[in-house]
Protein backbone atom coordinates (compact mmCIF):
# COMPACT_ATOMS: atom_id res chain seq x y z
CA UNK A 1 0.00 0.00 0.00
CA UNK A 2 1.42 3.49 -0.40
CA UNK A 3 2.12 5.61 1.87
CA UNK A 4 0.73 9.30 2.37
CA UNK A 5 3.19 12.30 2.56
CA UNK A 6 4.16 13.45 5.83
CA UNK A 7 0.96 11.82 7.70
CA UNK A 8 0.53 8.07 8.90
CA UNK A 9 -3.01 8.20 6.64
CA UNK A 10 -2.65 6.00 3.52
CA UNK A 11 -4.71 6.15 0.38
CA UNK A 12 -7.06 3.40 -0.08
CA UNK A 13 -6.84 0.53 -1.11
CA UNK A 14 -6.48 -0.48 -4.63
CA UNK A 15 -7.12 -4.35 -4.17
CA UNK A 16 -10.72 -4.55 -4.21
CA UNK A 17 -11.15 -3.48 -7.95
CA UNK A 18 -14.41 -5.61 -9.28
CA UNK A 19 -17.83 -6.85 -7.87
CA UNK A 20 -16.01 -10.26 -9.48
CA UNK A 21 -14.38 -11.85 -12.20
CA UNK A 22 -16.77 -11.67 -15.37
CA UNK A 23 -16.09 -13.54 -18.21
CA UNK A 24 -16.06 -11.48 -21.15
CA UNK A 25 -17.07 -14.41 -23.86
CA UNK A 26 -20.33 -14.75 -22.03
CA UNK A 27 -21.08 -12.47 -24.27
CA UNK A 28 -20.31 -14.68 -27.49
CA UNK A 29 -23.42 -15.56 -29.60
CA UNK A 30 -26.23 -14.28 -27.34
CA UNK A 31 -28.73 -12.39 -28.85
CA UNK A 32 -28.01 -8.60 -27.05
CA UNK A 33 -30.89 -5.75 -27.13
CA UNK A 34 -29.60 -2.30 -25.92
CA UNK A 35 -32.84 -0.44 -25.51
CA UNK A 36 -31.81 3.08 -25.93
CA UNK A 37 -29.18 4.42 -28.59
CA UNK A 38 -29.38 8.09 -27.26
CA UNK A 39 -26.94 11.10 -27.98
CA UNK A 40 -24.58 10.89 -25.20
CA UNK A 41 -22.76 8.20 -25.95
CA UNK A 42 -23.61 5.13 -23.80
CA UNK A 43 -25.70 3.84 -26.22
CA UNK A 44 -23.07 3.92 -28.65
CA UNK A 45 -20.36 2.34 -26.33
CA UNK A 46 -22.51 -0.45 -25.25
CA UNK A 47 -23.72 -1.51 -29.00
CA UNK A 48 -19.93 -1.18 -30.11
CA UNK A 49 -18.24 -3.30 -27.13
CA UNK A 50 -20.93 -6.49 -27.26
CA UNK A 51 -20.43 -6.52 -30.66
CA UNK A 52 -16.71 -6.68 -30.35
CA UNK A 53 -17.04 -9.09 -27.63
CA UNK A 54 -19.00 -11.45 -30.22
CA UNK A 55 -22.34 -10.75 -29.24
CA UNK A 56 -25.69 -10.34 -31.41
CA UNK A 57 -26.51 -6.93 -31.48
CA UNK A 58 -29.90 -5.23 -31.90
CA UNK A 59 -30.48 -1.32 -31.18
CA UNK A 60 -33.65 -0.12 -30.35
CA UNK A 61 -34.80 3.25 -29.88
CA UNK A 62 -38.30 5.34 -29.68
CA UNK A 63 -36.16 8.05 -31.71
CA UNK A 64 -36.25 7.51 -36.00
CA UNK A 65 -32.60 7.39 -37.42
CA UNK A 66 -33.01 10.66 -38.33
CA UNK A 67 -32.90 12.13 -35.09
CA UNK A 68 -30.16 9.77 -34.08
CA UNK A 69 -27.85 10.13 -37.09
CA UNK A 70 -24.75 10.73 -34.88
CA UNK A 71 -24.95 7.82 -32.85
CA UNK A 72 -26.43 5.58 -35.93
CA UNK A 73 -23.17 7.30 -37.82
CA UNK A 74 -19.99 6.21 -35.00
CA UNK A 75 -21.86 2.43 -35.45
CA UNK A 76 -21.20 2.24 -39.01
CA UNK A 77 -19.62 -0.94 -40.41
CA UNK A 78 -20.59 -2.85 -37.27
CA UNK A 79 -22.40 -5.84 -37.16
CA UNK A 80 -25.16 -4.12 -35.96
CA UNK A 81 -29.36 -4.50 -36.55
CA UNK A 82 -31.06 -1.17 -36.39
CA UNK A 83 -34.96 -1.58 -34.96
CA UNK A 84 -35.21 2.51 -34.78
CA UNK A 85 -38.80 4.90 -34.38
CA UNK A 86 -39.75 1.70 -32.06
CA UNK A 87 -39.44 -0.95 -29.34
CA UNK A 88 -40.31 -4.39 -31.52
CA UNK A 89 -41.18 -6.88 -28.90
CA UNK A 90 -39.30 -9.98 -30.09
CA UNK A 91 -36.06 -7.04 -29.50
CA UNK A 92 -37.24 -7.65 -25.51
CA UNK A 93 -38.90 -11.28 -25.64
CA UNK A 94 -36.03 -13.50 -27.85
CA UNK A 95 -33.19 -11.56 -25.71
CA UNK A 96 -30.73 -13.17 -23.79
CA UNK A 97 -29.07 -10.01 -22.41
CA UNK A 98 -30.88 -6.17 -22.65
CA UNK A 99 -28.89 -3.22 -21.97
CA UNK A 100 -31.05 -0.48 -20.64
CA UNK A 101 -30.38 2.88 -20.76
CA UNK A 102 -30.48 4.85 -17.53
CA UNK A 103 -33.13 7.53 -18.86
CA UNK A 104 -35.69 4.63 -19.00
CA UNK A 105 -37.90 4.24 -15.98
CA UNK A 106 -37.09 0.31 -15.82
CA UNK A 107 -40.03 0.13 -13.24
CA UNK A 108 -42.97 1.07 -15.49
CA UNK A 109 -41.18 0.14 -18.91
CA UNK A 110 -43.76 -2.79 -20.60
CA UNK A 111 -40.51 -3.68 -22.84
CA UNK A 112 -38.31 -4.60 -19.40
CA UNK A 113 -41.39 -6.59 -18.53
CA UNK A 114 -41.40 -8.42 -20.71
CA UNK A 115 -37.75 -9.09 -21.58
CA UNK A 116 -37.54 -9.97 -17.61
CA UNK A 117 -40.67 -12.52 -18.07
CA UNK A 118 -38.58 -13.87 -20.67
CA UNK A 119 -35.61 -14.30 -18.95
CA UNK A 120 -33.45 -12.14 -19.97
CA UNK A 121 -30.65 -10.71 -18.42
CA UNK A 122 -31.08 -6.85 -17.37
CA UNK A 123 -28.09 -4.80 -16.80
CA UNK A 124 -26.82 -1.03 -18.05
CA UNK A 125 -23.80 0.58 -19.86
CA UNK A 126 -22.30 1.56 -16.20
CA UNK A 127 -22.96 -1.93 -14.93
CA UNK A 128 -21.14 -3.42 -18.10
CA UNK A 129 -17.83 -0.81 -17.60
CA UNK A 130 -17.62 -1.71 -13.47
CA UNK A 131 -18.00 -5.12 -14.09
CA UNK A 132 -14.51 -5.58 -16.39
CA UNK A 133 -12.64 -2.45 -15.32
CA UNK A 134 -9.22 -3.56 -13.68
CA UNK A 135 -9.09 -0.27 -12.61
CA UNK A 136 -9.35 1.40 -8.85
CA UNK A 137 -12.62 3.85 -9.26
CA UNK A 138 -13.33 7.57 -7.61
CA UNK A 139 -17.11 8.13 -8.03
CA UNK A 140 -18.24 11.38 -7.57
CA UNK A 141 -22.04 12.03 -7.56
CA UNK A 142 -24.79 14.66 -5.84
CA UNK A 143 -27.79 16.21 -6.99
CA UNK A 144 -25.86 19.42 -7.96
CA UNK A 145 -22.07 19.90 -8.56
CA UNK A 146 -21.10 16.54 -9.66
CA UNK A 147 -20.14 17.41 -13.28
CA UNK A 148 -18.18 20.61 -11.78
CA UNK A 149 -16.48 18.25 -9.01
CA UNK A 150 -15.68 15.31 -11.68
CA UNK A 151 -14.21 17.39 -14.14
CA UNK A 152 -12.13 19.53 -11.17
CA UNK A 153 -11.16 15.91 -9.76
CA UNK A 154 -10.16 14.51 -12.89
CA UNK A 155 -7.89 16.88 -14.47
CA UNK A 156 -6.11 17.04 -10.61
CA UNK A 157 -5.65 13.48 -10.85
CA UNK A 158 -4.46 13.60 -14.75
CA UNK A 159 -1.25 15.75 -13.88
CA UNK A 160 -0.35 13.24 -11.00
CA UNK A 161 -0.93 9.75 -11.92
CA UNK A 162 -2.39 7.72 -15.21
CA UNK A 163 -6.22 8.39 -15.09
CA UNK A 164 -9.11 8.40 -17.47
CA UNK A 165 -12.57 10.63 -17.02
CA UNK A 166 -15.98 9.29 -17.60
CA UNK A 167 -19.68 8.41 -16.63
CA UNK A 168 -22.47 10.50 -16.52
CA UNK A 169 -19.90 13.45 -17.40
CA UNK A 170 -21.02 12.20 -21.07
CA UNK A 171 -17.86 9.89 -22.24
CA UNK A 172 -18.80 6.32 -22.18
CA UNK A 173 -15.16 4.47 -20.71
CA UNK A 174 -16.32 0.97 -22.58
CA UNK A 175 -14.55 1.33 -25.90
CA UNK A 176 -11.52 2.23 -23.54
CA UNK A 177 -11.79 -0.98 -21.35
CA UNK A 178 -8.81 -2.83 -23.38
CA UNK A 179 -6.57 -0.12 -22.79
CA UNK A 180 -7.20 0.66 -19.21
CA UNK A 181 -4.51 -0.92 -17.24
CA UNK A 182 -4.86 -2.11 -13.03
CA UNK A 183 -2.74 1.05 -11.74
CA UNK A 184 -4.63 3.86 -13.14
CA UNK A 185 -7.37 5.27 -11.54
CA UNK A 186 -10.83 6.05 -13.34
CA UNK A 187 -12.66 8.78 -12.14
CA UNK A 188 -16.87 8.55 -12.95
CA UNK A 189 -19.80 10.69 -11.92
CA UNK A 190 -22.85 8.87 -11.05
CA UNK A 191 -26.33 9.62 -11.35
CA UNK A 192 -28.83 8.30 -9.44
CA UNK A 193 -29.94 6.44 -12.32
CA UNK A 194 -26.85 4.87 -12.93
CA UNK A 195 -26.35 4.22 -8.88
CA UNK A 196 -29.84 2.18 -8.87
CA UNK A 197 -28.30 -0.14 -11.46
CA UNK A 198 -25.11 -0.67 -10.05
CA UNK A 199 -26.86 -1.46 -6.44
CA UNK A 200 -27.29 -5.29 -7.77
CA UNK A 201 -23.85 -5.93 -8.25
CA UNK A 202 -23.27 -4.63 -4.44
CA UNK A 203 -20.80 -2.49 -5.88
CA UNK A 204 -19.03 1.09 -4.30
CA UNK A 205 -16.17 2.90 -5.83
CA UNK A 206 -13.11 2.78 -3.87
CA UNK A 207 -13.10 6.57 -3.34
CA UNK A 208 -16.49 7.72 -3.55
CA UNK A 209 -17.07 11.86 -3.17
CA UNK A 210 -21.11 13.06 -2.33
CA UNK A 211 -21.50 16.98 -3.31
CA UNK A 212 -24.96 17.58 -1.86
CA UNK A 213 -29.03 15.83 -1.63
CA UNK A 214 -31.92 17.87 -2.53
CA UNK A 215 -35.07 16.95 -4.79
CA UNK A 216 -34.48 15.71 -7.65
CA UNK A 217 -35.86 13.18 -10.45
CA UNK A 218 -38.56 12.73 -7.78
CA UNK A 219 -41.02 11.70 -10.96
CA UNK A 220 -39.31 8.94 -11.54
CA UNK A 221 -37.63 7.55 -7.95
CA UNK A 222 -40.80 8.67 -6.11
CA UNK A 223 -40.36 9.73 -2.60
CA UNK A 224 -37.00 11.70 -1.73
CA UNK A 225 -36.23 8.69 0.35
CA UNK A 226 -36.45 6.70 -2.87
CA UNK A 227 -34.03 9.09 -4.63
CA UNK A 228 -31.53 9.17 -1.76
CA UNK A 229 -31.20 5.20 -1.18
CA UNK A 230 -30.23 5.44 -4.61
CA UNK A 231 -27.64 7.73 -4.53
CA UNK A 232 -26.33 5.92 -0.96
CA UNK A 233 -25.12 2.56 -2.92
CA UNK A 234 -22.27 4.71 -3.45
CA UNK A 235 -20.96 4.22 -0.36
CA UNK A 236 -23.13 1.37 0.92
CA UNK A 237 -20.61 -1.07 -0.76
CA UNK A 238 -17.44 0.23 0.13
CA UNK A 239 -14.85 -2.08 2.93
CA UNK A 240 -11.90 -1.46 4.94
CA UNK A 241 -9.32 0.64 3.48
CA UNK A 242 -11.83 3.15 0.68
CA UNK A 243 -12.83 6.20 1.49
CA UNK A 244 -16.13 9.16 1.59
CA UNK A 245 -15.29 12.36 0.53
CA UNK A 246 -19.04 14.08 2.20
CA UNK A 247 -19.86 17.47 2.16
CA UNK A 248 -20.31 18.83 5.95
CA UNK A 249 -23.10 21.63 4.88
CA UNK A 250 -25.59 18.75 4.03
CA UNK A 251 -28.02 17.70 6.70
CA UNK A 252 -28.43 14.06 5.02
CA UNK A 253 -25.15 13.40 3.83
CA UNK A 254 -24.30 13.76 7.49
CA UNK A 255 -26.03 11.13 8.18
CA UNK A 256 -24.00 8.42 6.22
CA UNK A 257 -20.93 8.71 8.52
CA UNK A 258 -22.10 5.91 10.78
CA UNK A 259 -22.57 3.89 7.82
CA UNK A 260 -19.70 4.53 6.34
CA UNK A 261 -17.43 3.99 9.67
CA UNK A 262 -19.25 0.83 10.19
CA UNK A 263 -18.41 -0.48 7.24
CA UNK A 264 -14.18 0.68 7.53
CA UNK A 265 -14.16 3.27 4.65
CA UNK A 266 -12.42 6.36 6.12
CA UNK A 267 -14.78 9.46 6.19
CA UNK A 268 -13.45 12.57 4.85
CA UNK A 269 -15.54 15.99 5.10
CA UNK A 270 -15.25 19.04 3.55
CA UNK A 271 -17.12 22.19 3.70
CA UNK A 272 -17.25 25.39 1.04
CA UNK A 273 -18.60 27.90 3.86
CA UNK A 274 -17.10 26.89 7.57
CA UNK A 275 -13.94 25.92 9.20
CA UNK A 276 -13.81 22.00 10.00
CA UNK A 277 -11.59 20.45 12.98
CA UNK A 278 -10.68 18.09 10.35
CA UNK A 279 -10.90 18.10 6.60
CA UNK A 280 -10.89 20.30 4.11
CA UNK A 281 -12.83 23.30 3.90
CA UNK A 282 -13.28 27.36 2.21
CA UNK A 283 -11.18 30.03 4.12
CA UNK A 284 -12.61 32.97 1.97
CA UNK A 285 -11.11 31.84 -0.94
CA UNK A 286 -8.32 30.13 0.53
CA UNK A 287 -8.60 26.40 0.67
CA UNK A 288 -7.52 24.93 4.00
CA UNK A 289 -6.29 20.99 4.59
CA UNK A 290 -6.48 19.42 7.86
CA UNK A 291 -5.97 15.94 7.26
CA UNK A 292 -3.79 13.58 9.92
CA UNK A 293 -1.36 15.77 11.84
CA UNK A 294 -1.19 18.39 9.42
CA UNK A 295 -2.30 22.03 7.78
CA UNK A 296 -1.97 23.38 4.89
CA UNK A 297 -3.50 26.27 3.10
CA UNK A 298 -3.89 26.77 -0.62
CA UNK A 299 -4.49 31.13 -1.40
CA UNK A 300 -6.82 31.14 -4.66
CA UNK A 301 -7.34 34.44 -4.12
CA UNK A 302 -8.22 36.27 -7.66
CA UNK A 303 -7.15 32.96 -9.19
CA UNK A 304 -11.35 31.17 -9.15
CA UNK A 305 -12.46 31.83 -13.09
CA UNK A 306 -15.82 29.60 -11.45
CA UNK A 307 -18.79 31.68 -10.83
CA UNK A 308 -20.65 31.28 -7.44
CA UNK A 309 -19.96 30.91 -4.25
CA UNK A 310 -21.32 27.37 -4.02
CA UNK A 311 -17.88 26.35 -6.32
CA UNK A 312 -15.81 26.71 -3.09
CA UNK A 313 -17.42 23.66 -2.36
CA UNK A 314 -16.91 21.64 -6.00
CA UNK A 315 -13.46 22.76 -5.09
CA UNK A 316 -12.76 21.85 -1.41
CA UNK A 317 -14.91 18.53 -2.71
CA UNK A 318 -12.00 17.95 -5.69
CA UNK A 319 -9.60 19.00 -3.40
CA UNK A 320 -10.07 16.80 -0.58
CA UNK A 321 -10.02 13.79 -3.05
CA UNK A 322 -7.19 14.43 -5.04
CA UNK A 323 -5.27 14.83 -1.11
CA UNK A 324 -6.52 11.42 -0.31
CA UNK A 325 -4.96 10.18 -3.79
CA UNK A 326 -1.56 11.94 -3.26
CA UNK A 327 -2.14 15.22 -5.85
CA UNK A 328 0.22 17.70 -4.83
CA UNK A 329 -1.55 20.99 -3.44
CA UNK A 330 0.28 23.26 -5.67
CA UNK A 331 -1.27 20.80 -8.70
CA UNK A 332 -4.60 21.42 -6.86
CA UNK A 333 -3.43 25.29 -6.92
CA UNK A 334 -2.51 25.12 -10.97
CA UNK A 335 -5.98 23.00 -11.68
CA UNK A 336 -8.69 25.77 -9.61
CA UNK A 337 -6.56 28.34 -11.43
CA UNK A 338 -6.36 26.98 -15.16
CA UNK A 339 -9.98 25.92 -14.91
CA UNK A 340 -13.07 27.18 -16.91
CA UNK A 341 -16.63 26.74 -16.38
CA UNK A 342 -18.29 23.50 -18.05
CA UNK A 343 -20.84 24.07 -20.74
CA UNK A 344 -23.99 24.60 -20.04
CA UNK A 345 -22.93 24.92 -16.07
CA UNK A 346 -22.77 29.10 -15.44
CA UNK A 347 -21.21 29.18 -18.76
CA UNK A 348 -20.39 32.92 -19.51
CA UNK A 349 -21.24 33.02 -23.22
CA UNK A 350 -20.98 36.75 -24.18
CA UNK A 351 -20.85 40.65 -23.29
CA UNK A 352 -22.86 43.14 -24.75
CA UNK A 353 -22.90 47.03 -23.30
CA UNK A 354 -22.25 45.84 -20.19
CA UNK A 355 -24.40 43.04 -19.77
CA UNK A 356 -23.11 39.80 -19.16
CA UNK A 357 -25.00 36.61 -20.50
CA UNK A 358 -24.78 33.18 -18.62
CA UNK A 359 -25.98 29.90 -19.78
CA UNK A 360 -26.96 27.58 -16.72
CA UNK A 361 -28.98 25.09 -18.57
CA UNK A 362 -28.17 22.12 -16.67
CA UNK A 363 -30.22 23.61 -13.49
CA UNK A 364 -32.93 21.47 -13.46
CA UNK A 365 -34.11 22.41 -10.12
CA UNK A 366 -35.39 25.04 -8.61
CA UNK A 367 -32.68 24.62 -6.15
CA UNK A 368 -30.11 24.67 -9.04
CA UNK A 369 -31.62 27.95 -10.17
CA UNK A 370 -31.51 29.77 -6.61
CA UNK A 371 -28.34 28.45 -6.41
CA UNK A 372 -27.47 29.76 -9.81
CA UNK A 373 -29.20 33.13 -9.11
CA UNK A 374 -27.03 33.63 -6.26
CA UNK A 375 -23.53 33.37 -7.82
CA UNK A 376 -24.30 36.60 -8.59
CA UNK A 377 -24.02 39.93 -6.48
CA UNK A 378 -25.61 42.08 -9.00
CA UNK A 379 -29.18 41.96 -10.30
CA UNK A 380 -30.33 39.07 -13.16
CA UNK A 381 -32.90 38.96 -15.83
CA UNK A 382 -33.65 35.27 -15.42
CA UNK A 383 -34.89 32.96 -18.41
CA UNK A 384 -36.61 30.26 -16.68
CA UNK A 385 -39.30 27.62 -17.69
CA UNK A 386 -39.39 23.82 -18.45
CA UNK A 387 -41.13 20.76 -17.41
CA UNK A 388 -41.42 19.62 -14.19
CA UNK A 389 -39.78 16.75 -12.24
CA UNK A 390 -42.38 17.13 -9.03
CA UNK A 391 -40.30 19.81 -6.99
CA UNK A 392 -41.24 22.50 -4.81
CA UNK A 393 -41.00 25.85 -6.73
CA UNK A 394 -40.76 27.76 -3.57
CA UNK A 395 -36.46 28.23 -3.08
CA UNK A 396 -36.66 29.35 -6.73
CA UNK A 397 -39.96 31.77 -6.27
CA UNK A 398 -38.09 33.44 -2.85
CA UNK A 399 -34.71 33.80 -4.94
CA UNK A 400 -36.67 35.41 -8.33
CA UNK A 401 -38.14 38.15 -5.65
CA UNK A 402 -35.01 38.72 -4.04
CA UNK A 403 -32.32 38.63 -7.11
CA UNK A 404 -34.78 39.11 -10.73
CA UNK A 405 -35.00 42.65 -12.13
CA UNK A 406 -37.57 40.89 -14.63
CA UNK A 407 -38.19 37.44 -15.35
CA UNK A 408 -38.69 35.65 -18.92
CA UNK A 409 -40.84 32.07 -18.53
CA UNK A 410 -40.51 29.77 -21.00
CA UNK A 411 -41.95 26.53 -21.20
CA UNK A 412 -44.84 24.31 -19.81
CA UNK A 413 -44.24 25.67 -16.31
CA UNK A 414 -44.97 29.02 -17.37
CA UNK A 415 -47.69 29.59 -16.06
CA UNK A 416 -47.25 27.81 -12.67
CA UNK A 417 -44.06 29.57 -12.12
CA UNK A 418 -45.89 33.19 -13.19
CA UNK A 419 -49.15 32.31 -10.64
CA UNK A 420 -46.08 31.28 -8.01
CA UNK A 421 -44.17 34.74 -8.41
CA UNK A 422 -47.81 36.67 -8.21
CA UNK A 423 -47.73 40.29 -7.89
CA UNK A 424 -44.96 41.09 -5.14
CA UNK A 425 -42.00 39.58 -7.78
CA UNK A 426 -40.55 40.72 -10.64
CA UNK A 427 -42.09 42.01 -13.81
CA UNK A 428 -42.99 38.93 -15.83
CA UNK A 429 -42.82 38.03 -19.57
CA UNK A 430 -43.58 34.64 -20.98
CA UNK A 431 -41.64 34.18 -24.64
CA UNK A 432 -42.37 31.06 -27.51
CA UNK A 433 -38.92 30.18 -27.86
CA UNK A 434 -35.53 30.37 -25.96
CA UNK A 435 -34.47 32.81 -29.34
CA UNK A 436 -37.59 35.07 -28.40
CA UNK A 437 -36.86 35.28 -24.60
CA UNK A 438 -32.95 36.43 -24.96
CA UNK A 439 -34.39 39.23 -26.79
CA UNK A 440 -36.93 40.20 -24.17
CA UNK A 441 -34.24 39.77 -21.26
CA UNK A 442 -31.69 41.70 -23.36
CA UNK A 443 -34.79 44.56 -23.53
CA UNK A 444 -35.01 44.36 -19.43
CA UNK A 445 -31.35 44.29 -18.97
CA UNK A 446 -29.23 47.72 -17.82
CA UNK A 447 -25.16 47.55 -17.71
CA UNK A 448 -23.99 45.27 -14.54
CA UNK A 449 -26.97 42.72 -14.94
CA UNK A 450 -26.39 39.56 -16.04
CA UNK A 451 -28.69 37.78 -18.45
CA UNK A 452 -29.37 33.97 -17.55
CA UNK A 453 -30.61 30.86 -18.36
CA UNK A 454 -31.05 29.11 -15.12
CA UNK A 455 -34.85 27.35 -16.10
CA UNK A 456 -35.11 25.27 -12.78
CA UNK A 457 -36.74 22.67 -15.11
CA UNK A 458 -35.91 20.23 -17.70
CA UNK A 459 -35.86 21.16 -21.18
CA UNK A 460 -37.79 18.21 -22.69
CA UNK A 461 -40.51 20.49 -23.54
CA UNK A 462 -39.20 22.10 -26.25
CA UNK A 463 -35.39 20.13 -26.80
CA UNK A 464 -33.94 16.66 -26.71
CA UNK A 465 -32.06 17.75 -23.73
CA UNK A 466 -30.38 20.63 -22.05
CA UNK A 467 -27.34 20.92 -24.15
CA UNK A 468 -29.50 21.84 -27.21
CA UNK A 469 -31.53 24.28 -25.04
CA UNK A 470 -27.76 26.32 -23.72
CA UNK A 471 -27.03 26.43 -27.34
CA UNK A 472 -29.82 28.03 -28.17
CA UNK A 473 -29.37 30.39 -25.86
CA UNK A 474 -25.77 31.25 -26.39
CA UNK A 475 -26.90 31.18 -30.54
CA UNK A 476 -29.18 33.97 -30.17
CA UNK A 477 -27.08 35.93 -27.56
CA UNK A 478 -24.51 35.69 -30.05
CA UNK A 479 -27.07 36.84 -32.88
CA UNK A 480 -28.07 40.01 -30.80
CA UNK A 481 -24.35 40.94 -30.65
CA UNK A 482 -22.76 39.70 -27.87
CA UNK A 483 -19.05 39.40 -27.63
CA UNK A 484 -18.19 35.84 -27.40
CA UNK A 485 -16.17 34.74 -24.19
CA UNK A 486 -13.86 32.27 -24.67
CA UNK A 487 -15.04 28.75 -23.74
CA UNK A 488 -13.41 25.34 -21.49
CA UNK A 489 -11.04 23.78 -23.25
Amino acid sequence: MEARRNTSDTVPDRSRRRPGATRLDRFRGRAVTVMGLGLFGGGVGAARYLAGLGARVTVTDLKDSKALASSVKALEGLPIAFHLGGHPAADFTEADVVVVNPAVNKKKSEFVRMAEAAGAEITSEMNLFVEACPAAVLGVTGSSGKSTTTALMGEMLRRSRPSRVGGNIGKSLLDELGEIRPEEWIVLELSSFQLEDLGVLGWSPQVAVATNLSPNHLDRHGPMEAYVEAKKNIVRFQSSGDAAVLNADDELLRTWQAEAQGRGSRVVWYSGSRSLPEGVFADGQTIVFRLGARQERLDLTGRIRLLGKHNLANIAAAAAAAQLLDVPVETIGEVVAGFRALRHRLEPVGRQGGVLFVNDSKATTPLAAKASMEAFDGPVVLIAGGRDKGMDMSPMVEAIRRKARAVVLIGEMAGALEQGIGCKGPHVERAASVADAVGCAARFARPGDVVLLAPGYTSWDMFDNYEQRGDAFRDAALRLGAEPVEPQP
